[in-house]
C-alpha cells in the first residue's frame, strides 16, 4: 500500500470523526440553549401546523431572504439548489450498484457545478461590492467562499480539462467505507479536489456553514406565536419557578 494512500485515507477518516463529532456537540449546544422569550418573527404562525409549514419554506425556498433581497436571493439559492445536485451526483462513489435515481441525476449534477460555481462568485461578489456587506466581512467569510470555489472548479477540471480514473476514485472510497483500503489515483487535480473537501469538512463544524442545522433551532423562525394565549415558560426555568412556589407555601 502506497504511502500516498494511507495518508489520504488516514485524512478521510480524521476529517469524518471530526466532522460528527462536531456536529453532534454544535447540535447538541444548540438544542439545550434556553430561549427564555417569545421571539418569532411577525408574522408568524399561531400553531405548531403554521410553523412546521414556515420551516419548509424557510429551507426550501430561503423565504426570508427572497423577501429582503432578490438579488441574493438569487445566487445563494442557485448555489444551495446546485450543491444539492452535485452531492446527489457523488452518490456514484458510494454505491453499488448504483440507484437508479443517482444514474437519473447525473447530467443535472454535471452542469450544476456551473451554477454552483457562478452562485458562489456572486455572493462573493456582494462582499466586495456592496458596502455595509464589506465592511462586516471577516477574513474566515472570504476564505470559506474561496475554498468553496476551489472545490467547485477542481471537480469541474477533472470532469472537463485533466480527467481522472473515476473507478479507482470508486474503489478508493468503498475501501475507505468498509476499512479495506485500495490504491488512491495520483492524479494531481484529484488529490487538490480531495484535499479541500477534507479541509471543509474538518473546518464545518466551527464556521458559519452550521446555519445548515442551526436554521432549526432559530427561535425567531421556530416558535408559534402565541404569546396572548400561553404563558411560555423556559423548561430550564419551571424547576425553579416550581421550587420557588413550593417555598412560599411552605
Amino acid at each position: 500500500m502506497s504511502m500516498l494512500t494511507v495518508l489520504f485515507a488516514s485524512l478521510f477518516y480524521a476529517a469524518t470523526a471530526i466532522l460528527i463529532v462536531g456536529l453532534f456537540v454544535k447540535i447538541r449546544g444548540y438544542a439545550r440553549t434556553p430561549a427564555p422569550l417569545k421571539i418569532p418573527t411577525t408574522p408568524a404562525p399561531t400553531t405548531k401546523a403554521g410553523v412546521v409549514l414556515r420551516m419548509a419554506r424557510e429551507v426550501g425556498l430561503f423565504e426570508s431572504l427572497f423577501k429582503s433581497n432578490k438579488w441574493i436571493w438569487i445566487f445563494g439559492y442557485m448555489f444551495h439548489v446546485a450543491l444539492l445536485l452535485v452531492t446527489l451526483r457523488h452518490l456514484r462513489y458510494f454505491t453499488e450498484p448504483v440507484w437508479f435515481w443517482v444514474e437519473f441525476v447525473q447530467p443535472f449534477g454535471l452542469y450544476a457545478g456551473f451554477a454552483m460555481v457562478a452562485g458562489l462568485g456572486g455572493l462573493w461578489a456582494r462582499r466586495f461590492l456592496v458596502d455595509r456587506v464589506r465592511y462586516i466581512s471577516t477574513p474566515s467569510d472570504h476564505l470559506i467562499l474561496a475554498l468553496l470555489v476551489a472545490i467547485g472548479l477542481s471537480g469541474l477540471g477533472m470532469k472537463f480539462v485533466a480527467h481522472t480514473d473515476i473507478i479507482g476514485v470508486k474503489d478508493f472510497i468503498h475501501g475507505l467505507m468498509t476499512f479495506s483500503l485500495q490504491p488512491i489515483p495520483g492524479d494531481p487535480v484529484l488529490l487538490i479536489h480531495l484535499s479541500l473537501v477534507a479541509l471543509l469538512m474538518i473546518i464545518f463544524p466551527i464556521s458559519k456553514l452550521l446555519h445548515a442545522p442551526g436554521i432549526f433551532f432559530s427561535p425567531t423562525r421556530n416558535q408559534v406565536d402565541d404569546p396572548r394565549d400561553r404563558r411560555h415558560i423556559a423548561p430550564w426555568a419551571v424547576a425553579r419557578f416550581e421550587s420557588g412556589a413550593q417555598s412560599k407555601s411552605e
